[in-house]
């Protein structure tokens, strides 16, 4: 997880999602038509905040998110979700 050159602002939170699953527990290969969108992501940059609500999130953080949240971005190559922190349901 190399250091992105984006800095999200206010209470925005960058996150790298999981690449999804391409076999089922039983061995079964998924097609890419069939692929879940992944719900879980690492977090690679958060913003400051805001001044009535400081961020509960940091850096390298797993998280749960919804299947609908963010805003889906490439950079570098690379596929980002940048979304609010209010959009995260949980830290693993």
């Amino acid at each position: 997880m190399g250091k992105v050159k984006i800095k999200p602002l206010a209470d925005r939170v960058l996150v790298e999602p999981t690449a999804a699953e391409t076999k089922t527990s039983s061995g079964i290969i998924i097609p890419d038509t069939a692929k879940e969108k992944p719900q879980r992501g690492t977090i690679v940059a958060v913003g400051t905040g805001t001044k009535d609500e400081p961020m509960t999130v940091k850096e390298g953080d797993v998280v749960l998110y919804g299947k609908y949240s963010g805003t889906e971005l490439k950079l570098e190559g690379t596929d980002y979700l940048i979304m609010r922190e209010s959009d995260i349901l949980a830290i693993v």
